[in-house]
């Protein structure tokens, strides 16, 4: 099965690495946009536009399935690119979404971009049993893209010190965010449960006979290389620049 991937920037390499660890036998063509990073802060009509151009790439790749890797396209724009292709296409919220409301998780933080809270999609489709935090984080995407997270602490804190005794469980809203989970983690003493949205997707692949991962970028630079591998674990990944968009 040929598996297309994409998100604005690194962070859906999170969902990749989960996807090769459990199916490491199937083609993986990621295609992250760091030309128009980030996409939190951007219009619906920005977001459909760009997302519809993601999906354009990975098409000419020939890919059978199509993984929305940002929570924020996925919010947003999932009717719209649904509606405008005929490949199957996958989203990363609404199988979080499904996992929660099977779960006994009843006070739940969302972390995410500013569009993703703005769209209130955890809150509007979550139980009505369960209390819902959901909180714009808009500073840590471009700290992990950087990879400077010398003041990520006084971040945290600023952003979560009012909830550290109100959740059950912290959803890591963007696919970013599991970049820093030990960061996380270690803000919160380790007392609350995090959620990494790339867990929740697994069932939708299943095992191939083939095995290769192709990494494309719009914009490539020696801290995205450093990333990918860091985040990927694996060096011998076949690296490329995307400048048709």
């Amino acid at each position: 099965m040929r598996v297309g991937i994409f998100d604005s920037g690194i962070g859906g390499l999170t969902v990749l690495k989960t996807l090769i660890d459990n199916y490491p036998n199937n083609e993986y063509i990621y295609y992250g946009d760091t030309l128009n990073l980030p996409y939190g802060n951007k219009t619906k009509e920005e977001l459909n536009l760009l997302a519809s151009k993601d999906i354009e790439f990975l098409l000419n790749k020939n890919v059978d399935i199509i993984i929305i890797a940002c929570g924020t396209v996925s919010s947003n724009c999932l009717d719209y690119l649904k509606n405008k292709y005929q490949i199957p296409i996958y989203d990363i919220i609404s199988p979080t979404i499904n996992y929660l409301n099977n779960s006994n998780y009843k006070n739940i933080g969302i972390i995410a971009t500013n569009r993703t809270i703005d769209s209130h999609i955890f809150k509007n489709n979550l139980n009505k049993d369960k209390t819902i935090y959901e909180l714009s984080t808009p500073e840590l995407v471009p700290l992990i893209e950087s990879n400077n997270l010398d003041n990520l602490n006084t971040i945290l804190d600023n952003y979560l010190k009012d909830y550290r005794d109100k959740l059950d469980i912290l959803v890591l809203g963007c696919t970013h965010y599991p970049i820093i989970i030990n960061n996380i983690n270690n803000y919160l003493d380790n007392k609350i449960k995090l959620l990494d949205m790339s867990i929740p997707i697994l069932p939708i692949l299943k095992q191939d006979n083939t095995s290769s991962i192709n990494i494309y970028y719009s914009k490539l630079s020696n801290t995205i290389i450093t990333n990918t591998k860091r985040i990927l674990n694996n060096t011998n990944i076949n690296l490329n620049i995307n400048s048709n968009i």
